[in-house]
C-alpha cells in the first residue's frame, strides 16, 4: 500500500510535522514518509442540552502520545484554540502521517479554558502501511470532562477509477445497530452497504456506480429509515466513509444533536 494512492505528500507531511507547519520559519524535512496514518473525528455529542446552534461538546486538538496531530492556525499565523469542533475533522478531513507503533491517542480540549484536559484516552496499536480513523463519540460527561472513543482500521481497496467505494460506521451509543442503504437517485437501485454494523463498528467498503445518491441507516427488519440524507454524489475513483453521529432520540431537524450521516473522503 503507498501513501499516494490516499492523500497528497504535501499534506501529509504537513500532519505529521503539525508543529513544525505552524511556525513561520523555514523547515527542512529530510526524514522518510511516516508508515501509518491516522484521521480523527471529533463526534461526541451533548444530549438534550444542546441547543440548535452550539453544542457543549468542547473542541480539541487530537494527540499520539505528547504529539500533537491536529491543530487551526489563526489569522496571526499562531495556534487558535478553536480546535478540531463537534461534527468536524480534524486536519481539514486529511490523514496524519505517524510512525507504526503503540500509542495513546487522546483528544485534548483547545479552549483557554481547561486547555489541553484530555476527554479522551485510547490505547491502541498502529500498523506499518495501514490507515486508522479515530472516533470522539457518544455523549460528552460535561462534569467529567470525558466522551466515549474508539478506532477502527481503514483497510481501503485497490484504486478504481471505474467504481465508487463506500462504507458505514456507528459512531451513535444509544442507537442500535444500522445497516446503510444507499439508492440511486437515477436508476432507483438501491445497495446495502455492508451489514448491520453495531456502536464502535464499520462495515466493509463497498462498490457502487459513481452517481448522487439518497442514504438511509436502518435497523434489522425495518423498511422505515432511522436516519436519512438525501443527493449524496459519490465520484467514481474516490473511496468514502458515511459515519452514523448524533442522538438518535433527537427528531428535531435543524438541532445541532441530531442523528446525521457524515459524508467524508478517504481517498
Amino acid at each position: 500500500m503507498t501513501m499516494n494512492r490516499t492523500i497528497s505528500i504535501a499534506a501529509l507531511l504537513c500532519a505529521a510535522l503539525l508543529s513544525a507547519c505552524g511556525d513561520s520559519a523555514v523547515q527542512k524535512i529530510t526524514s522518510s514518509l511516516p508508515g501509518s496514518a491516522i484521521k480523527f473525528y471529533n463526534f461526541g455529542v451533548c444530549g438534550t442540552t444542546q441547543t440548535t446552534t452550539t453544542s457543549c461538546m468542547p473542541s480539541v486538538n487530537f494527540y499520539a502520545d505528547d504529539t500533537k496531530m491536529t491543530a487551526v492556525n489563526s489569522t496571526s499565523g499562531s495556534e487558535s484554540t478553536s480546535g478540531t469542533a463537534y461534527t468536524a475533522v480534524g486536519n481539514g478531513g486529511f490523514y496524519s502521517g505517524i510512525e507504526p507503533g503503540q500509542y495513546t491517542v487522546s483528544g485534548r480540549i483547545s479552549a483557554a479554558t481547561d486547555k489541553d484536559v484530555p476527554v479522551s484516552s485510547t490505547q491502541v496499536t498502529l500498523e506499518d502501511g495501514k490507515f486508522y480513523s479515530y472516533y470522539l463519540s457518544g455523549f460528552y460527561n460535561t462534569t467529567a470532562k470525558t466522551v466515549d472513543s474508539f478506532i477502527v482500521e481503514d483497510d481501503l481497496p485497490a484504486a478504481d477509477f471505474s467504481t465508487t467505494y463506500v462504507r458505514f460506521v456507528n459512531a451513535i451509543s444509544n442507537a442500535n445497530p444500522m445497516t446503510l442503504y444507499a439508492k440511486n437517485t437515477t436508476s432507483g437501485t438501491e445497495t446495502a452497504i455492508g451489514g448491520e454494523t453495531a456502536y464502535k463498528n464499520a462495515g466493509a467498503f463497498v462498490s457502487i456506480p459513481g452517481g448522487i445518491y439518497d442514504l438511509g441507516a436502518r435497523y434489522t427488519g425495518s423498511s422505515t429509515n432511522a436516519i436519512s440524507r438525501t443527493a449524496v454524489s459519490f465520484v467514481p475513483g474516490k473511496v468514502y466513509t458515511i459515519s452514523a453521529r448524533g442522538d438518535i432520540t433527537i427528531t428535531s431537524t435543524t438541532a445541532i444533536n441530531r442523528p446525521f450521516l457524515d459524508n467524508t473522503a478517504n481517498r
